[in-house]
């Protein structure tokens, strides 16, 4: 359902939400090694996270990424809307351009209610809530 750039992004974020903040800026070479993501894909997914103010960033010699405490309260969704646009998410698991509920694919009954949970959870659920999983213990990613 997530494409590998919004899988990308979502780590990479997550991992700035857990070893960042204003005075720890990180460099996208250093988020890159530490998730296993190639730097030049995702240095273009970072811009494109802090050109629409997901993350923050900060250009010169002490700059890099970070999230400020305004960051850490958008949703998982805000993440994968900037990378994907809602057209992923909403597309048909079989690719078939005319499915929807009037016109179902045989498997869009099926997928259909547990997408919409799915996708409801990402909204709802801010970048705080995932980085305290994380450092709790209770969610593992690794970072």
């Amino acid at each position: 359902m997530l494409s590998n750039s919004s899988k990308y992004a979502v780590k990479a974020v997550l991992y700035l939400a857990i070893h960042s903040h204003k005075n720890k800026k990180i460099m996208a070479k250093d988020i890159a090694e530490s998730i296993n993501v190639p730097q030049a894909y995702l240095a273009k997914l970072l811009q494109e996270l802090s050109r629409e103010e997901i993350i923050t960033s900060v250009k010169g010699p002490k700059g890099g990424f970070y999230l400020s405490d305004d960051n850490r309260n958008f949703s998982l969704m805000d993440v994968v809307n900037v990378i994907d646009g809602d057209k992923r998410l909403n597309s048909c698991v079989l690719s078939l351009e005319k499915c929807n509920a009037e016109k179902p694919c045989p498997l869009h009954n099926l997928i259909s209610p547990s997408k919409s949970v799915f996708m409801e959870s990402l909204q709802k659920k801010k970048i705080k809530y995932f980085s305290k999983q994380i450092e709790e213990g209770s969610a593992f990613l690794p970072l």
